[in-house]
């Protein structure tokens, strides 16, 4: 896509991913992604972060059409130092040969281990520097832990545009650059799936960084993340409460139910629960870890109040898709949820035990298990029933 002028002298210079489908290896971007960098043209023409590696050649076209003949950047700002961002930056150094990098105390220990360099022009900006570009002048916070140590916002006073990296990003590849171009359901979605997935973790940090950013009174107008769409006029309101909201987690009047089986068995049961559950007016998803991914299973869990977790036994454990996304689960430290145990066995049974210590180490509010020797039963399938209406009593308990 060609640069686009987002602010006066401001352009987004960024790249689009349309076939991107695995994000950073851990997490699915159906719709594709953007890497959304920035040129800022002034007496000091800044660069403000790079895009993925592989998109050198789109940054190199982009930036030629924003400079001209000039072809000269004098300043790079390096907000964050993760590949999709800073992916580019040896390259871009090398070629345009920046007066001054400029970056967080703990983004210039990352740039070390990063690209080992010996003698490139960082300068390190902890939260409160401002420097002049001319007619404008860019002020940096800190914003450790949203989502790496280094991670930092650059502010334009003059143009009210706030680049926050990651934080508001959405995995979307679009035509469009701005959010209220698109489909705000969809919008909506997105934002949820990139911020359980990648973000989750750090909600303790995102809501004291945002009281921390409202209590500095930035006139904010623009927030450019480096992926997925900007936000601008009422929107920044919108994008800010949105983040709060997802970063206090309080659940909705819904169970996800996640399980693998090997002869159908642990699904029987599964389904068993999920009719307890929606006879109770419980909004039910049921996944199987066969059919689904598990940054999507994610995606619904973030907002349920219950997750019900499956596994028949194998080899005294639990299956290996299943045992995949309970380590997932509890990286992410989903919180405020009510958690409970189902599954089959042969002859020992340790499944539920295992599945049940894995919800109790995250912090849930576990209620009993249900066990089933081989096939359930007619009585094994109502225990399960009942199971599910137990745990729908809790979602009403806890949501009052």
């Amino acid at each position: 896509m060609r640069p686009v002028e987002i602010s006066d002298g401001i352009f987004w210079i960024g790249a689009v991913d349309w076939n991107r489908r695995n994000f950073h290896g851990y997490s699915k971007s159906s719709l594709g992604t953007t890497y959304n960098n920035f040129l800022i043209m002034d007496e000091k023409v800044t660069l403000v972060d790079t895009v993925a590696e592989e998109f050198w050649g789109t940054l190199k076209c982009n930036l030629a059409q924003v400079l001209g003949d000039e072809q000269k950047i004098d300043y790079f700002v390096v907000n964050h130092l993760e590949p999709d961002h800073a992916g580019c930056l040896a390259l871009a150094i090398e070629k345009y040969r920046p007066e001054k990098i400029f970056t967080s105390p703990m983004g210039e220990k990352a740039m070390k281990a990063h690209f080992h360099y010996t003698d490139w022009p960082v300068e390190v900006v902890p939260t409160g520097t401002e420097i002049s570009l001319g007619k404008r002048s860019l002020q940096f916070i800190e914003t450790r832990m949203l989502h790496w140590p280094d991670s930092m916002l650059t502010y334009c006073p003059e143009n009210k545009i706030a680049f926050t990296n990651d934080a508001f990003g959405q995995n979307w590849a679009t035509s469009e650059r701005w959010a209220d171009e698109v489909d705000r359901h969809t919008l909506e979605a997105l934002m949820q799936d990139y911020y359980a997935n990648i973000v989750l973790p750090y909600s303790p940090v995102v809501l004291k960084t945002l009281k921390a950013l409202g209590e500095m009174n930035l006139d904010i107008q623009t927030i450019c993340p480096d992926h997925g769409l900007l936000f601008r006029g009422d929107d920044i309101q919108w994008v800010l409460d949105k983040y709060v909201a997802l970063a206090e987690q309080k659940p909705k009047n819904k169970a996800v139910i996640v399980y693998d089986t090997m002869w159908h068995s642990t699904e029987k049961m599964a389904q068993a629960v999920a009719t307890g559950l929606a006879d109770e007016g419980v909004s039910v998803r049921l996944m199987s870890m066969k059919s689904n991914h598990h940054s999507e299973v994610m995606a619904e869990v973030y907002d349920a109040a219950a997750v019900i977790v499956g596994s028949p036994t194998h080899n005294n454990g639990i299956l290996p898709l299943m045992a995949d996304m309970m380590t997932y689960m509890k990286g992410l430290r989903p919180q405020n949820k009510i958690g409970a145990a189902i599954g089959s066995f042969g002859w020992s049974g340790e499944c539920v035990k295992v599945l049940t210590k894995w919800l109790e180490d995250m912090g849930m509010d576990v209620l009993a298990p249900v066990k089933v020797k081989h096939i359930p039963d007619h009585d094994a399938l109502n225990q399960c029933y009942e199971q599910g209406k137990a745990i729908a009593a809790a979602i009403k308990e806890k949501l009052g």
